[in-house]
């Protein structure tokens, strides 16, 4: 592991802030989009999409009339996901330079930074010292794992209910107050200051097999508080776990969070990278990486998650209201030691693709992966046995 980018600053304050990174730059926007560009940054909020592409898009709607309003997402409403609080605790300055530096080269007045409970008091203090962020109106996220999908929480800074919409008009052409919105990761703000002041070339000095710069990682076992760090981009899953100390006999990682895919011990040696995880139909989303030893049983854990997930829905439509706590009953079945393995099957089929927004898609993945990567667990259980040694129930 080489020394971090976004997590180098000891002390959070604006002066330690400009010490180490200098005065925030004002690059112009197609400065700004070129050095994006060249960079290669993707989102680090979940989705992947290329940041600088985002950015035209509100740059093109904005051109056409409506002055763009710029969001930074700091919810982090994923349950195993810790690294955009660590973010704003550790950097919050990093992060209220790329909202600015977006917002100047787009020629917003109006910035939110919409944050996790935990990082408020680091983003007030922030905010408190800065002359230049009188734009910024800081929100503490409250509308939970949905609240943070780009529409709802375009919804919730606007004072609505926080859920998904299923949107016709990309935010990035009408958002909020039917502006153009440009939704951003606070991570993926972090890493735009960095590259605005030190260029494509120096972000892409950093990372391996084709996946540029540092990503923020967030790393845990069952039932502990997971751990942050900062690692190059492309660096394998088993090397992560190991600077973590992760070691204890590691059977299957949950990559990407709750609507992630389970991986198998087999996959380890893969780049925490699009390119890395597409062989194993997996992303690096938002960076999750989620440990079960041999002494975790991966049907309970799965079900666990999928109750969480259909608790979560916003009860929009059917997938989410009548499908969600469907499989969510056949999986607590299958693990109380009822074979439902092909009534998971067909409700995934009926789920997948149907929902008002990627909340049933996001579920099936997970649920699918679980029923590869654990089938022999899954098989264990319908003979009222299970591999990790927990108690079944027929």
């Amino acid at each position: 592991m080489t020394a971090p980018i976004l997590l180098r600053a000891a002390d959070p304050g604006l002066a330690a802030h400009a010490a180490v990174f200098g005065s925030r730059p004002s690059p112009s926007l197609d400065g700004l989009l070129g050095e994006l560009e060249a960079a290669g940054l993707d989102g680090r909020g979940g989705a992947g999409f290329p940041v600088h592409r985002k950015l035209a898009a509100v740059a093109r709607a904005s051109a056409r009339g409506g002055a763009p309003i710029v969001v930074g997402n700091g919810s982090e409403g994923e349950p195993l996901s810790a690294k955009d609080r660590v973010l704003l605790q550790r950097a919050p300055h990093l992060v209220l330079d790329g909202l600015l530096i977006c917002a100047e080269a787009l020629g917003s007045d109006e910035a939110h930074l919409v944050v996790h409970a935990d990082a408020r008091s680091a983003a007030e203090r922030a905010l408190a010292e800065r002359s230049d962020a009188g734009i910024v109106r800081l929100h503490v996220a409250d509308h939970g794992f949905v609240g943070g999908e780009a529409s709802a929480l375009v919804a919730g800074v606007s004072g609505r209910p926080g859920v998904p919409s299923d949107r016709v008009v990309r935010l990035a052409e009408r958002g909020l107050r039917r502006r153009p919105t440009l939704v951003q990761n606070v991570e993926s703000l972090a890493q735009v200051a960095v590259i605005a002041r030190t260029g494509a070339d120096r972000h892409r000095s950093r990372g391996r097999a084709g996946d540029a710069g540092t990503r923020l990682v967030s790393v845990s076992t069952p039932g502990e508080t997971p751990i942050v760090l900062e690692v190059d981009g492309g660096t394998a899953i088993a090397e992560i776990l190991t600077a973590t100390g992760v070691t204890r006999d590691p059977a299957a990682v949950l990559v990407g969070g709750f609507h992630g895919t389970w991986l198998p011990r087999e996959a380890l040696d893969a780049a925490l990278s699009p390119r890395g995880l597409a062989q194993w139909g997996a992303s690096p989303g938002a960076g999750v990486l989620h440990v079960l030893s041999g002494g975790d049983c991966g049907i309970r854990a799965t079900a666990d998650m999928l109750a969480f997930l259909a608790a979560a829905s916003a009860r929009q439509c059917g997938p989410c209201l009548n499908g969600l706590p469907a499989i969510a009953a056949s999986m607590r079945a299958l693990a109380a030691g009822r074979d439902t393995r092909d009534e998971l099957r067909r409700l995934a089929g009926l789920v997948d693709g149907r929902g008002a927004c990627a909340h049933p898609d996001g579920t099936v993945r997970l649920l699918r992966s679980a029923l590869t990567v654990f089938a022999d667990d899954a098989q264990a259980h319908t003979e009222s046995r299970c591999r990790a040694g927990r108690r079944v129930r027929s």
